[in-house]
């Protein structure tokens, strides 16, 4: 007789080849889907190798995370964040308060988004958080070379959305409307070793969640992400060369009715005299793509656990509170 134990939760982050998942064979794709189903019900996080993307490319956006945060802060703040109606722009240390309750965060940011001038209807509507990016003078090819790395992240981010619609036993083209504008964020981060003079429970980004459905993250050989896994252990993220590190927001925990988690992550500064640079990419559907329970998920009358929302509306609620904006 065996004697019956508990499952350990995940002590590690699995890396999930995502090579099969571009092959016609559809039993190939959904043996990867599989793979997401299993790590979304624990951590939510997971890498991905064999993505497609050039490492020539990752490394190019590192370097222009590099070239930026290098600059005299007179010139950063040409494009201050606080200047801009929808935030876009250089975000300096303390910006940010991700752990409610928490001192505010001690990484230097520059967010861009959907680059969309007053001809915009969202523009024009005066929809939260949308309108153009403020793009530096300095580095050279700044906006060039942000967006040649954007337009990867849009191809995988839709990839992994048709994988995630089939480990929920959706249709692959399930979230394809909500595509054809998708929404987008993507930071270049700078996390200086931790200060020894940081305040109690001060780091580099406070433990939080994600808001949205996927968070694409490159980040550099230093180390300093930890994830909480489904027993409420920290557990490390530890760089793997030629990685992205994949996580789901709170949106998948409305479409997958709980089943898949939205778990908490953090990152400390670290200790090794060296600045960490990252590059997360939030891949959203559109603004008005309304997020609910998946209906493979629900059984005949019944009632799913949360809400629908609408993607922009969700967004621009957590956009309020972690910046401290008025509702």
């Amino acid at each position: 007789m065996i004697v019956y134990t508990p499952a350990k939760p995940a002590d590690s982050i699995p890396v999930i080849d995502l090579a099969p998942s571009f092959s016609e064979d559809a039993a190939a794709r959904k043996a990867v889907a599989w793979e997401i189903h299993k790590t979304a019900r624990d951590t939510g996080f997971f890498y991905i190798k064999n993505h497609g993307v050039a490492q020539s490319l990752m490394d190019q956006q590192l370097e222009l995370a590099r070239e930026f945060f290098s600059l005299p802060l007179e010139e950063k703040l040409k494009t201050d964040a606080r200047n801009s109606a929808c935030t876009r722009g250089y975000e300096t240390p303390g910006l940010q308060t991700l752990d409610d309750g928490s001192p505010p965060d001690l990484k230097e940011g520059f967010l861009i988004g959907c680059d969309l001038d007053e001809t915009h209807p969202y523009v024009q509507q005066g929809i939260p958080n949308c309108g153009p990016n403020q793009w530096p003078d300095r580095p050279a090819d700044f906006k060039q070379r942000y967006e040649a790395y954007v337009d990867e992240m849009f191809r995988v981010g839709r990839h992994l959305m048709a994988l995630l619609a089939l480990s929920l036993d959706l249709p692959e083209d399930f979230f394809d409307e909500g595509l054809e504008e998708p929404l987008f964020n993507s930071r270049l981060l700078r996390y200086g070793p931790q200060p020894e003079d940081a305040a109690f429970n001060q780091m580099g980004a406070g433990a939080h969640t994600d808001w949205g459905m996927i968070t694409i993250l490159l980040q550099d050989d230093i180390g300093g992400l930890e994830v909480e896994n489904a027993a409420g252990e920290w557990i490390a993220a530890p760089p793997i060369p030629g990685t992205f590190v994949i996580n789901l927001g709170e949106m998948v925990r409305v479409l997958s009715n709980g089943l898949y988690h939205a778990n908490m992550h953090r990152v400390l500064n670290n200790h090794s005299g060296r600045d960490r640079f990252s590059v997360p990419t939030f891949f959203d559907p559109s603004y008005f793509y309304e997020v609910r329970c998946a209906p493979t998920l629900l059984e005949d009358g019944a009632e799913p656990k949360y809400p629908a929302t609408t993607v922009g509306g969700h967004i621009a609620d957590m956009y309020r509170k972690t910046y401290g904006l008025a509702a």
